[in-house]
């Protein structure tokens, strides 16, 4: 998926693909909801031309859908769906991560430093139930540095769109990473260490274990709460 090109101040549309981003992955807006523009007009007081340019964004992040006579939805989520794309991320984000660490330069080590610090910062003002938008971004921006060190566009770009479709499941395993005291901080950590220590093999290791712990949660704290799997 290419990156934009925006100027440091955000746009109305910016602004409002920030709130709607943030209410679908905290769950105020739940799998297959309809992304009316008549609703979302009045719920965030903005005009159609807006979201006409803001809901596209969403289904290139893979946070929602759109088809004929159906219009934009937030998209469904299953089990079957969430092991797929498990094992899919598993697949081509280990790969992705061992070429960054062969490829990477010394510019690379010092982003996937500097990223892993905002995040570290990120991590200790985030606190309640909901995941603050900023560590959100620290987050995506952590992981996009580590796999930007590989130099196939291509599997990068796969690699961050399978990241954002993500971050849905991933967000909603949240509550179940607080009562098990999942050491988010330390997986970080560690994965930043392997990767700048040019260790390919623990780097992937612990990328494919962050990654499975994440749908494992998720998966075991619906059933704890006596809920059907999403």
């Amino acid at each position: 998926m290419a990156r934009r090109t925006r100027s440091s101040n955000p746009t109305r549309a910016d602004v409002v693909l920030g709130l709607i981003r943030a209410e679908i992955l905290n769950g105020r807006l739940a799998p297959g909801t309809r992304l009316g523009f008549v609703d979302l007009g009045e719920r965030y007081k903005v005009s159609t031309g807006v979201l006409r340019e803001v809901l596209p964004r969403l289904v290139e992040q893979g946070l929602a859908t759109s088809e004929a006579q159906r219009g934009f939805r937030v998209i469904d989520v299953s089990v079957e769906r969430l092991t797929q794309l498990t094992d899919a991320r598993v697949a081509i984000e280990t790969l992705v991560t061992r070429q960054a660490v062969a490829q990477g330069d010394i510019t690379w080590e010092t982003d996937v430093v500097a990223k892993h610090h905002a995040l570290a910062r990120a991590s200790e003002t985030a606190t309640g139930d909901d995941i603050p938008e900023e560590w959100l971004a620290a987050h995506d921006a952590f992981h996009g540095a580590i796999l930007g060190g590989c130099d196939n566009v291509y599997l990068v770009e796969t690699a961050a769109r399978l990241r954002s479709i993500s971050e849905v499941y991933r967000c909603w395993s949240y509550p179940e990473q607080t009562r098990v005291h999942r050491d988010v901080a330390r997986e970080h950590r560690e994965i930043m260490e392997a990767a700048i220590a040019r260790d390919a093999d623990l780097a992937a290791q612990l990328t494919e274990s962050h990654i499975r712990l994440t749908t494992e949660l998720l998966i075991s704290g619906r059933a704890a709460a006596g809920l059907s799997a999403p």
